[in-house]
């Protein structure tokens, strides 16, 4: 085998960090983009070197297309991807999956049938930050895990989007925006969700543009703009997740994972790299002694990547025969999570969770982005 070739469909803001590296990786080769603004495709095109361009059309039909890449906006998500397995492709997608149960199962269903994979954002959980953060966690170094906490809380992205709206809207909120790389984490650590409860407030129905052309406008607030989450796993932990929009408080990116032996902090799960640190109990506390306690560093790769790394896991997984780790499976039984919790947190009822997944495999320990393998 050589190169796997690779076309881009929607190459908006996110296309530029994966042409960046897909254009980088040896064993991944981007051949052709396309969207619906054809001068923008062209642009695209010249920037990273991609010898072709056009609409998704023409990346469906170019016969060096093995993979597609879907950066298309997450309404459109489900209709190009069934596309792209139409046309015997396989599929990297971004997040999330889909924006409603039937469209993304039917997707897998087709997918199957094809004898073509899926993959979907995601692909932090690839970083070496995640990566040595659960191999950590499954060396024992907390013991076994019992419950996770989970915390992104921001003032809101209408404090610097010039159109913000759509991140208020149907589909989309802190829940469903920012939700996937926390629940892919939590699953890809503690295994499937079992049930869910939920709790969801808006604080206020409508917001302003401050940045932009179209600054000073209002927008309508859709969806909760701060949810929280808790989640019972199939294996018996628990997690605690705040989602905000509405917090003055900028904090976020934090994942603690508390076990019988002591607590781990692991990287922003919508980053590739960053601090992993173990706490240990304090243990029996007499007169005198230091409530002080010891955090310890865990030292991992540097080496950060990007968007595109699960991409690259697929074609590579696809040569070997073996399970990609950002799967479809997975970034289905996360958007079954989330919108169960949803569905909680506008009926103040627990929701079961009605699907499932495979445990999340690691990637191998010698995995190296910028070798030749294929």
């Amino acid at each position: 085998m050589s190169a796997v070739g690779i076309g881009v469909i929607g190459v908006g803001v996110i296309s530029d960090t994966y042409l960046q590296n897909l254009s980088a990786f040896p064993d991944t080769e981007v051949l052709i983009v396309g969207d619906l603004d054809l001068e923008r495709a062209r642009t695209q095109a010249e920037k990273y070197g991609v010898p072709a361009h056009g609409s998704a059309d023409d990346v469906l039909a170019h016969p060096g297309v093995d993979l597609v890449i879907n950066l298309t906006i997450p309404a459109a998500h489900i209709e190009v991807s069934r596309r792209a397995v139409a046309a015997g492709k396989h599929v990297w997608t971004e997040k999330p999956l889909g924006l409603d149960r039937d469209g993304a199962a039917e997707l897998l269903r087709e997918a199957e049938a094809a004898g073509v994979r899926i993959g979907s954002a995601p692909d932090t959980l690839l970083g070496p930050g995640f990566q040595a953060a659960r191999r950590a966690i499954e060396e024992g170094r907390i013991g076994r895990p019992l419950f996770a906490q989970t915390v992104f809380q921001t003032q809101g992205p209408d404090l610097w989007h010039p159109n913000p709206g759509f991140l208020f809207a149907h589909g989309a909120g802190p829940l469903l925006d920012m939700g996937p790389y926390y629940f892919s984490a939590l699953v890809s650590l503690f295994g499937p969700v079992d049930r869910v409860s939920a709790f969801g407030t808006k604080a206020r129905e409508e917001r302003e543009i401050h940045t932009g052309p179209r600054a000073g406008e209002t927008f309508p607030v859709e969806v909760p703009s701060t949810m929280q989450v808790i989640a019972a796993f199939e294996s018996g932990q628990q997690s605690q997740t705040l989602l905000s929009f509405d917090s003055a408080l900028e904090r976020h990116g934090i994942v603690e994972i508390h076990g019988t032996e002591g607590t781990i902090v692991i990287p922003d799960p919508n980053q590739f790299a960053g601090r992993i640190a173990v706490v240990a109990p304090l243990g029996v506390l007499r007169d005198g002694m230091s409530f002080e306690q010891q955090w310890v560093e865990i030292e991992h790769a540097d080496v950060e990547v990007g968007r595109g790394l699960g991409a690259l896991d697929m074609v590579r997984a696809i040569a070997a025969g073996r399970p990609h780790v950002a799967s479809g499976e997975l970034g289905f039984h996360v958007l079954d999570v989330l919108l169960s919790a949803e569905e909680s947190a506008a009926t103040g009822e627990t929701v079961k969770v009605a699907s499932t997944v495979a445990p999340v495999p690691l990637l191998p320990e010698a995995f190296d982005p910028f070798a030749a393998t294929l």
